[in-house]
């Protein structure tokens, strides 16, 4: 666990929006800040949505739709994003308060999904900041080995993971990074965790 910097003040709710290759450390790095503010801002709640435990939580349930998305999940086919913005904006919709801060992980993975989350973040009058882990794509085939999840099974869905990022995950991180409604940071994710982390307290919350 690394060491936090010098705890400062938050005042206002933060809204922070993870993303990156698979296996860059997204999540790793999104629970050390979901960390740093709670050691920070200890009375306001945090609210984590996490788009892949929502849909792991969906295909574990019984129905027609769940068993489909359950059969793309293992032959490691992309989760259409009609499914992925009905969990994560039915999810926020019904957790959301108005005075937590907001960690995102895993959303946007498409355009027209970053398009939707846009009119979410001017709907709750969020000022997002999205944190870009960017890591060369070998980097991110030597993580998902390592971890080898159900979904990080052998090198074909590993490859199929990957090109996705190229072919759908970049033009949502272009759209970001070109609207105003969104803080982009962008930081070298193939450091240590703990100069990742380091890097983005010192970005985000200078």
């Amino acid at each position: 666990m690394p060491e936090d910097s010098k705890l400062k003040t938050i005042n206002a709710p933060q809204t922070l929006i993870f993303i990156g290759r698979s296996g860059s450390g997204k999540g790793t790095q999104a629970r050390l800040l979901e960390e740093y503010l709670k050691k920070n801002d200890p009375a306001r709640a945090i609210y984590y949505l996490e788009t892949g435990a929502l849909f792991r939580k969906f295909i574990a349930e019984p129905g027609f739709s769940q068993s489909r998305s359950k059969a793309m999940y293992e032959r490691s086919v992309l989760q259409p994003s009609f499914l992925a913005v009905y969990l994560w904006t039915k999810d926020m919709i019904m957790r959301m308060t108005g005075d937590e801060h907001l960690i995102i992980d895993g959303t946007p993975r498409y355009h027209d999904e970053a398009r939707v989350l846009t009119t979410a973040m001017r709907f709750y009058d969020r000022v997002p900041t999205v944190i870009y882990l960017d890591v060369p794509r070998a980097f991110s085939e030597k993580r998902l080995h390592e971890r080898g999840r159900l979904d990080d099974k052998n090198d074909e869905s590993v490859k199929k993971r990957l090109d996705w990022f190229d072919t759908s995950v970049t033009f949502a991180i272009e759209y970001m990074k070109n609207d105003p409604v969104y803080r982009f940071v962008e930081i070298d994710g193939s450091r240590s965790i703990e100069e990742v982390h380091k890097a983005i307290v010192e970005r985000v919350f200078s």
